[in-house]
């Protein structure tokens, strides 16, 4: 799992170097001034990076490398590393992904609802990926993200959920992409 570089304050439990690099804005635009990001976007209001060096040194060490960043980010892995397999992961429901992120407990209203409408922008995006996961079951959805990575993806379970419905009229009424 490559360790994203942010900007954004340190939660309480997470840990400098397992869970991201904390840097500050100043920092961070060096770092892309530098060229030292495979991809970058601003989140939330805060910048999220991929170290290029980082990835490059575990592909070239024969490891697989996964990135958890957002379409925008994806796109531009894509076109810097044409092979890369891109996976989306999907919530069951508008609903569930909105009690997932008030379980957290650690977010104000204004942020789960930003979170909320960023997440329905990057759902729009999800036939741009090599595979749609639905995360409606942890542990069937950790074994088919398994598969995937072991290049298995022929033995997936059958993708159950229909995107419109998934998005709701929000989504109708903004056109698909």
């Amino acid at each position: 799992m490559s360790i994203s570089h942010t900007t954004r304050q340190k939660r309480a439990g997470e840990t400098e170097g397992e869970d991201y690099y904390f840097v500050d804005q100043a920092e961070f635009l060096n770092m892309v001034d530098d060229d030292l990001f495979l991809e970058y976007a601003q989140v939330y209001g805060n910048y999220y990076g991929t170290s290029r060096i980082v990835v490059e040194q575990l592909l070239a060490s024969g490891r697989n490398v996964l990135l958890d960043i957002d379409w925008q980010g994806a796109a531009s892995v894509r076109n810097i590393m044409p092979g890369a397999v891109s996976i989306t992961i999907l919530p069951p429901s508008v609903q569930e992904l909105e009690r997932r992120l008030r379980s957290r407990g650690s977010d104000s209203e204004d942020v789960i609802q930003s979170r909320m409408r960023q997440a329905m922008d990057e759902m729009k995006h999800c036939s741009a990926s090599d595979h749609v996961v639905l995360n409606d079951d942890f542990n069937a959805a950790l074994a088919d993200l398994e598969l995937i990575v072991a290049g298995q993806s022929d033995k997936l379970r059958p993708l159950s959920i229909d995107l419109d419905k998934l998005l709701g009229a929000q989504h109708a009424s903004q056109g698909r992409d």
